[in-house]
């Protein structure tokens, strides 16, 4: 592929620029080691590096186009040096015009929020998908052109990798696209210049203060996105979350609202549950859907009313939302011969490890044991492990704390800030394993005939990192395993 430079910053705003000439361009890059003659180079401002540090050697790559924030202080006279306020807001727009604007020629919606991202997005795709369409998708799981799976390293991709992906959606025949929009992929700009059709929001909690510091400055990080969205797009909030209004009041877009406790343009109510599924009434209408729990009606009710806002036909919808299947690593349910009951779930939240075991008693019998295996991840946001801690705690018959992905710091520091969480009264029924392998196994063990095992933290993932290293490691594996020695 190969544009003109002055066609692709027609999308930006240029604050200073030296030579005025123009260059054909086969390739945009931010990573300086990539750069060479054709490329046009954006210096991003990371978090961990600072892109405009490495212009020089940008410059010794034969690279002669860049974006900055601030203009170096030494450039060959041959050089196009074009200074923006901000490059990461300006990548996105230059990726966008580079790929040919694909997310114009696609209905592209957009799920944030804290918890349900996954599900809301992967259960659209699935269902448009079911329904005789072509469609893309970008999840935390797995990105998807078509029935074509592609490798997912971030919930949201960077600004250049996103549209390139979805120029190939374009190319493909896909008529949709449904992505999750991460917090901090709002803030890094990587969805500046995309066109969206929708926005939905699922629901808003403790996470991610490691980066954002605050709960304010994460609910107003979810905000931006609605903010951004155009008159011709819709916006779907969460009635019964307390910050779902907060999220649509300053969006172009025309706004519908979901429920399950009171009003709201989709309404629905949980009829039955049962650990294989459950009846659910929607907009009046009953339909069997093979997911448990309040927060899997929700992102039903959300996936039904995006659904609807797309133009397809209600009952069409209901029937096929009764054939959606879960969400690998969300409330994957696992049985041994003995009559063990195994749940794997990603849940990684307080909120979310409250939801799935709120699920579970609403549905175990006085006779059944609940036993948690849990831990937090490392390099993450400290702040929410004694939480993870008190809700396993608080709803589970016996908990094992242990290790998540800890990444380069020490697991058993991580144990011990969420038993920080767990009163000494509770801490009789609590123990701590480091190797995750033991603490399922372990709990597998204790399990009696009807007792269930919850697998909380890692979910869909495949592997566990340690000091750096990635191992491969799969709870649901792990289980079957242990399930089959029985």
């Amino acid at each position: 592929m190969k544009q003109k430079l002055s066609d692709i910053i027609k999308e930006i705003k240029v604050v200073e620029r030296f030579n005025e000439a123009d260059c054909d361009i086969r390739q945009l890059v931010f990573d300086s080691r990539k750069a060479d003659a054709d490329s046009l180079f954006v210096a991003i401002k990371g978090t961990a590096t600072d892109g405009h540090h490495f212009i020089p050697q940008v410059f010794e790559s034969g690279c002669r186009c860049i974006v900055c924030e601030e203009m170096p202080e030494d450039y060959p006279n041959d050089a196009v040096v074009i200074k923006v306020a901000d490059s990461s807001l300006a990548l996105g727009c230059l990726a966008s015009a580079f790929y040919e604007h694909p997310s114009e020629q696609l209905k592209l919606v957009g799920v944030t929020g804290t918890n349900g991202k996954t599900t809301t997005a992967t259960l659209l795709y699935h269902l448009v998908m079911s329904m005789g369409y072509q469609a893309g998708l970008f999840s935390t799981v797995a990105n998807f052109i078509g029935s074509k799976k592609v490798e997912a390293t971030h919930t949201t991709p960077d600004a250049v990798t996103l549209n390139k992906i979805m120029a190939d959606m374009v190319e493909a025949g896909c008529e949709y696209c449904f992505m999750e929009v991460s917090s901090h992929a709002l803030v890094q700009g990587r969805v500046a210049g995309l066109t969206f059709a929708g926005g939905l929001f699922t629901n808003i909690s403790h996470d991610h203060l490691d980066y954002h510091h605050t709960f304010k400055a994460y609910i107003e990080a979810k905000k931006l996105f609605f903010d951004g969205l155009n008159k011709q797009a819709f916006a779907i909030t969460n009635a019964d979350d307390k910050n779902g209004q907060v999220m649509l009041q300053n969006t172009k877009a025309p706004t519908y609202t979901y429920s399950l406790r009171g009003m709201g343009t989709f309404k629905g109510r949980i009829i039955e549950s049962m650990f294989e599924g459950m009846q659910l009434e929607i907009d009046g209408q009953e339909v069997w859907t093979q997911f448990v729990g309040h927060f899997n009606a929700q992102n039903l009710l959300l996936v039904y009313g995006a659904a609807c806002l797309l133009g397809f036909e209600r009952s069409e919808v209901l029937v096929a939302l009764s054939q959606l299947k879960p969400v690998d690593g969300r409330f994957e349910t696992i049985r041994s011969k003995s009559g063990k009951t195994a749940i794997v779930d990603y849940a990684h939240t307080p909120d979310a490890l409250k939801n799935v075991i709120e699920t579970i008693n609403l549905v175990r019998q006085p006779q059944q044991q609940l036993i948690t295996v849990v831990g937090a991840g490392g390099d993450r946001d400290p702040l929410k492990r004694p939480e993870m801690a008190k809700e396993a705690v608080g709803g589970s018959s016996k908990v094992i704390f242990t290790s998540d992905n800890p990444r380069s710091e020490d697991p058993e520091l991580i144990i011990e800030q969420m038993m920080e969480g767990v009163s000494f009264k509770e801490r009789v029924k609590v123990l701590s394993i480091v190797n995750r392998r033991e603490a399922i196994r372990t709990a597998c063990m204790v399990a009696g005939e009807g007792d269930i095992v919850l697998v909380a933290g890692k979910g869909h993932e495949t592997y566990q990192e340690v000091k750096g290293v990635r191992s491969h490691f799969d709870d649901r594996e792990i289980i079957k395993e242990l399930f089959n020695e029985e």
